[in-house]
Formats: C-alpha cells, structure tokens, sequence
C-alpha cells in the first residue's frame, strides 16, 4: 500500500512539473496578441543611447574578426567596441588589435587575471566603457546591423533597466542532438524569457543583454566567481526591482552554433547546470517582494535538475505500471508523466517547423525523426551534465570549462539571409532559400 502511494505521488509531481514546464514553454502561443507583443517595435529613426559594446574573447582567433565586422557594419552612429582578450592568448590579441588599427570604434582590453573567466574579463573592461549602455556579445555571434536602433528604441520607449534581445542556435542540422539544442534556444528566447520578464524574475541570457552602464556599475558588475554570471547578474537586479524588457524578432536575433561535440555540449550544460545551483545558493532571489516571485526563481533555478530527473524517471514509471502488480488506478496515475512528454513531443515537432520557416530553411522528414528518437537520449545527456555540476561544485572544482567554436553557423547564416533581410515571422510563407547538409 504505502509503495502505490509513494509511486502515485511521484507520478503526479512529475506530471504537474511537465506540465507547468510546458505551459510557460508555450507562453508566446497563447494568443496573437501575446505572440505580437513578444517583437521589437519599430525603431523611430532617433538615436539618444550610447552603447559600449563588451566582446570577451578567448582562443577565438578563427571567428572573431568576423563578429567585430559585423558589430562595425550597424546602422546606429553612436557605439565602441570593447574586445576583451587574455594576456597569455597571443593569437586573439592579434586579430584583435588588427580590427583595432583598421577602426577608432574598437579598443582592445587585456585580462591580466591568471585564472580566467568570461565575469573576469567583462569586469576588467566594465571601467573602460564610455556608452550610456553595456551591450554583451560572444566572439562567434551574428549582430543583426539594425539590431541596436531597436535596442535604443526598446530603452527610451519602455523606460527599461535591461533589454534582452533574442540568441538563436542555428546549425540545427550538424548533428542529431544540435536539432534539439537549437530548439531549446527557440523556445527559452522565443516565448519563455517573455514569460519571465512579465513575472518580474528573469535569468538573463548570456549575450546580447543590454544593461544601463550605471545600473551595472550600481550592481558591481558580474560575480567574477559564477559559472552563470548571466543568470546571476538577472537574479541580482529582478531582486532589487530592476525593469527587465526581452524582445524577439527571428530577424533580430544572434546568430550562434552548437557545441561542436557531445563532449563540448555537456561540459557547457555542466557549467550552466553548476551556475545555477551558484545561484540558488546565494539566495539573492529571497529579496523578491512575492511569493510568487521566489517560488518561480526556485524553480527556475532548480530546473535543469529536475529536468534531468523527470527523463529519467519517466521510463521507469513506464515500466511499473507495466510490469508490477499495482491497483489499476495507480497504474493509470503512472502513466500521466508519459502523456504530457507525449505532448511535449507533438509540440517540439510544430515548434521546429516553425523554426525552420522562421529562418528559411528546410526540414526535412529525416530531421523530424531525429528529433523525435533523440529525445530519450538528450535527457540522459541532461541528466548526466546536471549530475557532473553537483559532483563538482560538493568538490569546490569551479574552473570555467571553455565551449570551442569553429563558425559552423555561417553558412547557415549567409545561405538563409542571402541578399535580402533576414525572414519576419509575420510573413505567412517564408520562401526555401538553402537546401541543408545532411547530418
């Protein structure tokens, strides 16, 4: 008796925790209105903010003068660009300080620490920023050129603390677990950060965040010891009020690439996994005036984890209700993680094509079917980086494990914007533009 029970309340947390998960996941869906709101709106052609634009880069040799080229060709007047690099990486120093002969607007910040980290290096430079707002890219990104007229009107029109501008994976057809890497990006910029920004808790995402330079400099910067300094540095201002205001716009967003491996990929969700529990263990998201508030930075901060439980368990509750002599009833109640994963299936399957007509470019079946037969096996990868973070913050081991890029998203990025701009999700039929490399 007491065995049903405890397997009929596990089932049911776990069906209320998909479906909650679920439900925020498909924010942006509800209604028109809510998806429309969700955009940029049009810049009114004035420019009132200046932007000091942080570009921390290291052993990014191979693409980061292609990213300070693309930040140098925006339409906004008013901007530097700040590149952060190592004093012991003498080739990104190169082609740094190459971009910066070429333009007065870019200046080369050297990172003397001797264990370095990305908090580290955006601090050494936060001193150096002349601009009314500090902008944060990765050496690899995109930059839609009308990217900061649309971040300058977001601040004057909306009175905000913070922009978050949308971050989107895009190489989705490099290997079978990039597909749901890049609709994890789809989902979390597209519709979730929305949901958060309305709830008055957000964690911030790692780029492409816009804060006031005073409030920052008021904030102390970024916790130089936080493997999440981006969800960190969200939780800090949410705590004291700070307005947070997240658009998304598929032609606005950045442009990035997956992990190159599945070992890069899970040493990437380790760190983020092991930030976040950095962060809930602060406890800075206990100054949030509500209840509400705290309960959903609890379980913000908590989900990778329970995440990576649910994936696991869920199987397993499969085969209870199979294979044990169990009431019917419980057997049915074990079932219900199942439907809702069932469910969550059906929409990741929608939310890909849509994310393939949003940036023009085709999915085909076979993708389809990787990402359906790739899912039980993503949910180990989860479980093991969340499993990893928790064996290595109890062992105090909080070196930054460095994500490689090699500027896989390019083509990707050229094909699908070839001579026009990116394509606008208000467009009904978004023309093929590229046929994709298979896998």
């Amino acid at each position: 008796m007491l065995t049903s029970v405890f397997i009929a309340a596990v089932s049911l947390a776990l069906f209320w925790m998909a479906a909650f998960t679920l439900w925020w996941q498909m924010h942006a869906w509800r209604t028109p209105e809510v998806l429309a709101s969700t955009r940029f709106s049009s810049p009114d052609g004035d420019e009132h903010v200046s932007f000091s634009l942080l570009l921390p880069a290291r052993h990014e040799q191979a693409v980061l003068d292609h990213t300070i080229q693309r930040l140098l060709e925006s339409s906004h007047t008013d901007f530097e660009i700040i590149v952060i690099v190592g004093h012991d990486d003498p080739e990104t120093t190169e082609v740094a300080e190459k971009a910066a002969a070429r333009d007065p607007r870019v200046r080369v910040v050297v990172d003397t620490h001797e264990k370095k980290n990305k908090p580290k290096a955006m601090n050494t430079a936060l001193p150096h920023c002349r601009g009314d707002v500090v902008g944060v890219f990765d050496a690899e990104d995109q930059v839609h050129p009308e990217l900061l007229a649309h971040v300058d009107h977001a601040f004057r029109t909306t009175g905000a603390d913070v922009v978050q501008g949308g971050v989107q994976l895009i190489n989705f057809h490099s290997s079978w677990y990039s597909l749901r890497n890049c609709l994890e990006y789809f989902f979390w910029f597209r519709s979730r950060l929305h949901l958060h920004a309305q709830k008055g808790f957000i964690p911030l995402g790692g780029n492409t965040v816009f804060v006031r330079t005073d409030v920052l400099r008021e904030a102390d910067g970024w916790d130089p010891d936080c493997l999440a300094e981006d969800c960190d540095l969200g939780v800090r201002l949410s705590s004291v009020g700070k307005k947070v205001v997240v658009a998304y716009d598929s032609d606005m967003v950045t442009r990035e690439e997956t992990p190159g491996s599945l070992m890069s990929l899970l040493k990437q969700r380790t760190r983020w996994n092991q930030g976040f529990l950095q962060v809930y263990r602060k406890k800075d998201w206990k100054q949030l005036p509500t209840l509400g508030q705290r309960l959903l930075a609890r379980y913000t901060l908590m989900t990778p984890f329970m995440q990576a439980f649910t994936g696991l368990i869920i199987p397993l509750n499969v085969a209870i209700a199979l294979f044990l002599d169990v009431p019917v009833g419980i057997a049915f109640i074990t079932f219900l993680p199942a439907v809702t994963a069932l469910v969550t299936f059906v929409f990741e399957v929608v939310g890909l094509h849509d994310f393939g007509r949003q940036y023009g470019l085709r999915v085909r079946f076979a993708h389809y079917l990787k990402l359906v037969l790739g899912g039980p096996f993503y949910q180990v990868l989860l479980a093991g980086a969340a499993v990893r973070a928790v064996w290595r913050e109890q062992r105090g081991r909080n070196d930054w494990e460095l994500t490689t890029h090699v500027g896989a998203h390019l083509d990707e990025t050229a094909a699908s914007r070839a001579d026009t701009p990116y394509p606008r999700e208000d467009v009904e039929d978004v023309p093929v533009t590229r046929e994709d490399v298979p896998a």
